[in-house]
């Protein structure tokens, strides 16, 4: 049942209000005033705020400022019977939801209260997905070598330094190019992924930059390119080592410039993007037979941060085993599996070639096909 706070410091308002809503199924809560209101939301968490304005001691535009200013993310709907357009767009852009007048029209309240809601549970919702996918680019471990990493991280994610991350596959690159991002003052913008070895190299400059309608064969319709995309925000350039020369080139230019041209165009737009690129190829190597221009490396190689192999970080597997298990029987819906010390040790002196991802590919086969706690004898036969 959806819960609701009405402030208002005219009782009969309160109660009218209160009977219809309750007559709709919502919990309803009722405050006198601005301060009782603050009170209640410190502790309780509403679904929808109805905040009338003309009230004594602060006025509703000051509790909304305070409600905001505390993190009450609730749709607020204000009320006034002296309502005009400038005190609606003033309550607008000061975070309200809407505005309705006094008398309060029901079928108007009731479409509103609706609206609300729905925005409610979308906020929600998408906290919950942001948790996952949080979750999801967790860094786990607490190795040397994973503690450096994220003191790295800790003091190049507030910057807008361009990072060139390097490791082979498998070890976490794209972790840590979400932990920067996460950690940045980006973090509310874009975060756009592209991989340059999966694109076809006729195509990578159109993925990247755009196309104008008429480009070419295929191009049907005008397309925004993922730098345009990122605009504000952060791009990660995953596999740049398998970008072809003519897009390093454009890529180059857009960092000299900041300014892409779209293909089949010669209008300029102007970007504003963090760029964090990775790679599991040595670019120094790939310099001297000519596959990656140097003067590009040299733009993207401000932080270079290395992500070693599992290997030499074999005391984080037992975290990372647990880590894998937990997110691996929520997201297949079973209980809960545990892993013997045998077993742990079995995982720990094998040979990880395909590094992390190897590891949880390992884990999540164990789970599915072994009954718990799962054995030394499951790992020599199923890993």
């Amino acid at each position: 049942m959806a819960k609701i706070l009405i402030v208002d410091d005219e009782r009969s308002i309160r109660n009218t209000l209160k009977d219809i809503l309750e007559f709709e199924k919502y919990d309803v809560e009722l405050a006198e005033d601005g301060l009782m209101a603050l009170e209640l939301t410190k502790n309780t968490t509403f679904d929808a705020i109805f905040l009338d304005i003309k009230m004594p001691q602060m006025d509703g535009i000051e509790v909304l400022q305070k409600m905001r200013e505390n993190g009450v993310e609730t749709p607020i709907v204000m009320i006034s019977g002296h309502g005009n357009i400038e005190t609606a767009v003033e309550c607008l852009k000061k975070g309200a939801y809407d505005f309705i007048e006094k008398p309060i029209d029901l079928n108007r309240l009731l479409v509103v209260i609706r609206n609300a809601l729905d925005k409610s549970t979308l906020v929600t919702e998408t906290k919950i997905l942001k948790k996952k996918v949080d979750k999801k680019y967790a860094m786990i471990g607490e190795s040397l070598a994973v503690r450096k990493l994220r003191q790295m991280i800790d003091m190049v994610a507030p910057t807008d330094a361009r990072v060139l991350i390097t490791g082979d596959n498998g070890t976490g690159k794209e972790v840590v190019a979400r932990q920067i991002y996460q950690q940045s003052h980006r973090a509310n913008a874009p975060f756009v992924e592209v991989n340059c070895a999966a694109i076809p190299s006729e195509l990578i400059e159109s993925e990247l930059f755009g196309h104008e309608k008429g480009a070419f064969t295929s191009a049907i319709k005008t397309r925004i390119g993922k730098f345009e995309q990122a605009n504000e925000g952060t791009i990660f350039l995953d596999e740049i080592g398998d970008m072809s020369l003519s897009a390093q080139a454009k890529v180059l230019r857009s960092l000299q410039e900041n300014v892409i041209s779209p293909v089949g165009s010669d209008k300029m737009v102007k970007i504003n993007v963090r760029v964090i690129a990775a790679t599991n190829k040595d670019l120094r190597k790939e310099i001297e037979v000519g596959n990656f221009r140097e003067d590009l490396f040299h733009r993207l190689n401000v932080i270079p941060i290395h992500v070693v192999s599992l290997e030499e970080r074999t005391e984080d597997i037992p975290l990372l085993v647990e880590y894998f298990t937990e997110l691996i029987c929520e997201e297949q819906g079973i209980a809960l599996k545990s892993f013997e010390n045998e077993a742990i040790k079995a995982l720990q002196k094998r040979k990880w070639k395909g590094n992390i991802r190897e590891l949880r590919n390992v884990v999540e086969r164990l789970i599915i096909l072994s009954p718990s706690p799962i054995s030394a004898a499951a790992v020599e036969q199923f890993a």
